[in-house]
């Protein structure tokens, strides 16, 4: 979404106290006297101001409002308020003092309040100083303005409303976050907050940049955590049995490991690399016992694992070709891309060019409306190639960000399916100068060993940039990512870890690492 950079101004308020030129004098201590002719226009407006305080906190509403943190060199502001009698004006700081102690958007301040009623400036201010006062993270922002709400309805959209608000998004596109996020739940037909909060906290997370914040983190660590439950409890508990049955690294306790890791899904090949790596880390770090491997183990897989720096600028809009063979999740995971890039304010378009499979295109279609996305098709039967530059055309003319190409599911053996993809990465640069920006090729990890031929063969064929893992929730065979990583020195930038839109997930090679050896 692009408009929440200036959440860092939140984190970056000063802390009260600081200053003591920002406290304001005790109402007591304010002598004014109006035949003090020595007073100056200056210290009289700052008088002014000061008295105000002793106005009651809760006024029913702001009608002048621009509000300015004071300064030596700075005039006083007045904000006029309107009294409960409706009868005269009165300067009043509550809304003064906000200014003071908060960077929040003036809307917050100004406009008409949005958590309980019109009149209740109150309760607004009340919220909003809980806000400024938690802990700088959004499951503690999210956990204040949700107190309370149990069901989608008037008072989720004034809150959300307010919390986007308080962190100076601007109004228009607080009002599209909002209503995406209001017919998405309409479209999936959700109602309860259970249903709906870990996938709003989500699409915050997205919309603020906060993806890599430490609570963020710790949530998809969880995520994989779970979802590599499976291949961990095997790994983990051969490790264990292999490390108390061994003292001292022999080449029996080696052996013995070579085999536990072709156990894991990671194939023959990998796992004798494994070991040799292993055994000269151990060779320069003169480990002499088996419990200093795992620690050795942890290293060499975060190795394995980092991501080679990369240009990502490119021309827009950027062209993501989508690839793989039938079942591997290709379609869903298309959407949660989709997803992602629109919950970060970015417009997407998706091509439709599996044109042979039935019913392929109405099922793309379904997803783009839910993902918010543009769509682009033609008949099934259509040529994929001219599917693949029709969309290309249309996403330069409407100014796409990003253009997603869906093609047919296809087995690595059919030649001539293979043959296809090369046509269409030929008509896409054609028309767009250095498209397809990236070549996906989804892998399903419950297919363990298959896994490894199919990226062989889609790189030798149609060429592949990087892999996405879908499926890891609930498999035996999450070793599969060790092997690919190092027999093809691809990165793996995403996981499947569930059905829903949030379960597709940045790839961390270390909280992996952590994940599959039961670290915490």
């Amino acid at each position: 979404m692009g408009f929440f950079s200036a959440v860092k101004k939140f984190f970056g308020g000063q802390p009260k106290g600081e200053d003591s030129q920002s406290e304001p004098q005790k109402p007591e201590n304010i002598q004014s006297d109006a035949s003090d002719t020595a007073l100056s226009s200056e210290t009289a407006q700052s008088v002014e101001i000061q008295q105000a305080l002793v106005l009651e906190a809760e006024v029913p509403s702001v009608q002048q409002a621009e509000p300015v943190a004071p300064s030596e060199t700075s005039e006083p502001v007045e904000i006029t308020v309107q009294s409960d009698s409706g009868a005269g004006t009165e300067t009043a700081s509550s809304a003064f003092e906000m200014a003071e102690e908060l960077p929040v958007a003036e809307e917050a301040l100004s406009s008409t309040p949005m958590v309980t009623s019109s009149t209740d400036k109150g309760a607004d201010d009340a919220l909003l100083l809980r806000l400024r006062e938690a802990e700088p993270r959004l499951s503690a922002w999210l956990e204040i303005v949700l107190e309370g709400v149990e069901e989608a309805g008037e008072e989720l959209w004034q809150r959300l409303a307010f919390l986007l608000r308080a962190l100076e998004a601007p109004s228009d596109e607080v009002e599209s976050f909002v209503t995406d996020f209001r017919s998405w739940l309409e479209r999936m037909e959700y109602r309860y907050l259970e249903e709906f909060r870990s996938e709003l906290q989500y699409r915050l997370a997205l919309a603020l940049d906060l993806e890599d914040e430490e609570d963020e983190r710790n949530r998809l660590f969880l995520k994989i955590s779970q979802g590599l439950s499976r291949t961990r409890e095997q790994l983990s508990r051969g490790l264990d049995a292999l490390f108390a049955g061994h003292g001292e690294l022999t080449d029996a306790f080696w052996e013995e490991l070579e085999e536990l890791f072709i156990m894991a899904d990671l194939g023959y090949e990998p796992a004798l690399k494994l070991v040799e790596r292993l055994k000269e880390r151990a060779r320069k770090t003169r480990a002499v016992n088996t419990e200093e491997v795992r620690s050795l183990l942890m290293a060499e897989l975060e190795e394995i694992f980092r991501m080679p720096p990369r240009i990502s600028a490119v021309n827009r809009p950027e062209v993501i070709l989508l690839i793989g063979v039938n079942g591997a999740g290709k379609t869903t995971t298309i959407a949660k891309l989709a997803h992602r890039a629109r919950m970060q304010g970015k417009t997407v378009m998706i091509a439709a060019a599996d044109t042979f499979r039935a019913a392929a295109i109405e099922q793309m279609q379904v997803w783009a409306e839910r993902a918010g996305a543009l769509f682009h098709a033609r008949p099934a039967g259509s040529d994929p190639a001219s599917v693949a530059y029709e969309a290309m055309d249309r996403a330069v003319r409407e100014n796409v960000d990003i253009l997603l190409v869906d093609t047919a599911g296809r087995l690595q053996t059919k030649v001539n399916l293979m043959e296809e993809l090369g046509k269409i990465r030929q008509v896409l640069g054609k028309k767009h100068p250095g498209a397809p920006h990236r070549s996906i090729l989804v892998l399903d990890a419950t297919t363990g060993q298959n896994a490894l031929s199919q990226t062989r063969l889609f790189k030798e064929a149609a060429g592949v940039d990087e892999l996405i893992l879908t499926k890891l929730d609930g498999t035996a065979k999450g070793g599969v990512a060790i092997a690919v990583a190092m027999e093809y020195n691809l990165p793996i930038t995403y996981v499947g870890l569930g059905e829903k839109m949030e379960d597709l997930r940045p790839f961390n090679g270390a909280d992996y690492a952590r994940a599959l050896l039961g670290e915490k």
